[in-house]
C-alpha cells in the first residue's frame, strides 16, 4: 500500500510513524488540547493512539494524518478522515497542538484532508462531530462551510456527550471550493 503525502503551502500531511511520537504523546497529555478529544492520556495510551491511527491507514484505507510545518519540520498536529469503530460516520477531524493553534493551520490542513476524501476517497458527504461548546471547532467548520445538521451520537468514550455533526456534500464543497 502506498500512504498518501499531501502537500500545501505550509504544510505537509502524512500518516503518523515513529518519529511522531514525542510531540504526540506531548499533545494527548495536554488536558486543555484534549479537553474535546477524549480526555487527555498518558504517554503509554498516546502510545497506543499512535499505533491506531497509523493502524487505521492498513485497515481502513484512511486515517488522519500528522501535520508537519514545511519551514521546521516540527509535529503540529492531526488532520484529517477518520472513522474509528462505531462511528455513525466518516469524518474529517481536526486537533492541532496548543503551540500552533490560531496560525491558521487547521484550516489549511482540513481543505487538503477534504479535498483528499472528496477525490480520492470518493466521499459524498464531509462530517465533523463537534462537542457545541468547542467554539474554535465551530468556527471552523463554518470556515470549511459547514452547517450544523444537529446533534450525532458518538460511542464510548463519548457515548452520551453532547456531539452535533457539521457537514456538508462532497457537491457543495466542490462548489465552495470552485
Amino acid at each position: 500500500m502506498t500512504l498518501p503525502i499531501l502537500f500545501t503551502p505550509n504544510l505537509i500531511l502524512r500518516p503518523p510513524n515513529r518519529e511522531d511520537f514525542d510531540a504526540w504523546a506531548a499533545f494527548h497529555e495536554d488536558e486543555e488540547t484534549m479537553r474535546f478529544l477524549g480526555g487527555a492520556q498518558v504517554r503509554a495510551l498516546a502510545w497506543r493512539s499512535l499505533c491506531g491511527m497509523a493502524g487505521a491507514w492498513t485497515v481502513r484505507g484512511f486515517a488522519m494524518f500528522s501535520v508537519i510545518e514545511r519551514e521546521t519540520g516540527r509535529w503540529t498536529g492531526r488532520v484529517g478522515p477518520w472513522q474509528p469503530e462505531g462511528w455513525p460516520r466518516p469524518e474529517i477531524g481536526w486537533g492541532m497542538a496548543r503551540a500552533f493553534a490560531g496560525r491558521g493551520y487547521a484550516y489549511e490542513a482540513a481543505v487538503a484532508a477534504i479535498d483528499y476524501a472528496v477525490d480520492v476517497l470518493g466521499w459524498t458527504d464531509v462530517a465533523h462531530h463537534i462537542d457545541p461548546g468547542n467554539a474554535r471547532s465551530i468556527r471552523l467548520a463554518e470556515r470549511l462551510g459547514a452547517v450544523n445538521r444537529g446533534p450525532t451520537e458518538l460511542p464510548p468514550p463519548f457515548a452520551g456527550a453532547p456531539v452535533d455533526n457539521w457537514g456538508q456534500s462532497a457537491e457543495a464543497w466542490r462548489a465552495r471550493r470552485a
